[in-house]
């Protein structure tokens, strides 16, 4: 395989949610956000993680689901074996760790007006951002928050209100000392706004009440890589409160337990990202590739590549996936390679096969 000589990222692959019911969870982001792809299903032991959860490997099942409007997808994730630990105290915004997926929509008051005509719980009204911009929250029946913001870059047309993740809002208890990693490393280098206040657009957040520095981040260059059609442009809004102490969203408790547990990158490269993280005191917690130091691929189910952690200077998880293969129609052995690709971007047809891996009903 031809070395692309280095690191790329192609975009937000997915964001990891811990769940306590995977399937159930499952088909509630099916009707909220439209993930009826499912890339990967895979049911393991996951001992590379040991560290995050209790020093020892704990089961459990993963399904990687997708929106084939655009946006990044869902791991939904849950432990089998032992029953998953909810935070003992109510999440409020700016607390440590990634508070909100952000998804995009076409229309915010459309998509607002539908999500109240089915019953999903919206939080604070349709609202003004800092930088002059409708959106708002909803609140998944598991207490996760999601941060629906209007966007004109899609993929293709499914006739669905929202496409997938397109980001993230993250608590830090340092924003500049942050956007080491979020603005150098993942490219996050353009600034949309960067306010400190009480802000109006917040008030029936939980938590929203407080002082607080918001910056909103962006990528300049669009994203280059295999998927980077499908997934998009994203942003990360760092919030770091000026007004008390948050607390860490998971504290206490193992990654795969309820919430967000990680945001995840397509990156090609991962020995140059891993240089460059190294230098900028980002080192790898996990590297797939100590397990696998020949050149074969980790098997994730389905699917196959490498993948790594790092933590941000707060602890918070991010992953890198460079991925290998992709399933399009498994019983027929009909698989997507990666590998030779060397960063160029799938040609649309080839991303649309993955329509085959529409799911007819939930197992």
């Amino acid at each position: 395989m031809e070395r692309l000589g280095k690191k790329m990222i192609a975009g937000i692959q997915q964001i990891g949610v811990g769940v306590e019911d995977l399937i159930e969870a499952w088909k509630w982001y099916y009707k909220a956000f439209g993930l009826d792809i499912k890339a990967f299903d895979d049911e393991s032991v996951a001992d590379l993680m040991a560290q995050y959860m209790g020093g020892q490997p704990r089961k459990k099942r993963a399904i990687l689901a997708i929106n084939l409007q655009g946006g990044g997808g869902f791991e939904i994730w849950q432990h089998k074996g032992r029953q998953p630990k909810k935070p003992d105290f109510e999440i409020k915004i700016g607390d440590i760790g990634i508070f909100a997926a952000k998804i995009k929509c076409k229309n915010s008051k459309q998509t607002y007006n539908y999500y109240k005509s089915i019953g999903i719980e919206t939080i604070n009204g349709l609202a003004i951002d800092p930088q002059g911009k409708e959106n708002f929250y909803i609140k998944d029946p598991f207490g996760n928050y999601f941060h629906m913001v209007e966007s004109n870059n899609w993929y293709k047309e499914e006739k669905k209100n929202t496409g997938g993740t397109y980001g993230a809002v993250i608590g830090v208890s340092d924003i500049d000392k942050a956007r080491i990693l979020y603005s150098d490393i993942l490219g996050y280098n353009s600034v949309k706004y960067d306010k400190t206040d009480v802000f109006e657009d917040l008030k029936n957040i939980s938590g929203g009440d407080k002082k607080m520095r918001r910056v909103l981040l962006a990528h300049e260059e669009p994203r280059q890589g295999s998927f980077s059609k499908l997934f998009g442009e994203s942003e990360i809004e760092l919030v770091q409160i000026l007004d008390g102490k948050p607390q860490k969203i998971f504290k206490d408790r193992f990654w795969g337990d309820p919430g967000f547990i990680h945001l995840c990158y397509d990156i090609i490269g991962m020995d140059y990202l891993k240089k460059e993280c190294d230098e900028k005191g980002f080192s790898f917690t996990v590297d797939s590739r100590s397990k696998h130091c020949d050149d074969r691929s980790f098997d994730m189910g389905d699917a196959s590549g490498y993948f790594s952690y790092i933590e941000d200077p707060d602890g918070t998880l991010i992953e890198f996936v460079e991925t290998h293969k992709l399933p399009i129609i498994k019983k027929f052995g009909w698989y997507m390679n990666l590998q030779k690709r060397n960063g160029k971007s799938l040609p649309k047809w080839m991303i649309n096969t993955l329509r085959f891996s529409r799911v007819k009903k939930f197992v």
